[in-house]
């Protein structure tokens, strides 16, 4: 898997940004990501020291339409927290 295909998008929520006060910055990685490849290409894409990097799974939720039922798509998100200091500016002017 190449580095750029890791990262799929920031995630911005409420938690996250409060996190990103600790240096802590949350994003959508592809599903077959590890936490190797995770900190590669984040420490590759915003010049940062990746010092952790955290994975967690969110399941694909059941959704129902009229007599039919449907799984919106599972996704992975990483939580990566910097060296302090460090920060990802295109992050925060969001």
């Amino acid at each position: 898997m190449e580095l750029q295909q890791v990262l799929v998008k920031p995630l911005i929520t409420e938690k996250s940004t409060l996190l990103q006060e600790s240096g802590k910055y949350v994003f959508q990685i592809a599903l077959r990501a590890n936490k190797i490849l995770v900190k590669q290409a984040v420490e590759q894409a915003f010049g940062v020291k990746v010092t952790n990097v955290n994975i967690c799974w969110s399941r694909g939720k059941l959704k129902r339409y009229g007599p039919k039922f449907s799984r919106t798509p599972n996704h992975k998100k990483a939580v990566v927290s910097l060296r302090s200091g460090d920060r990802i500016q295109l992050i925060e002017g969001l």
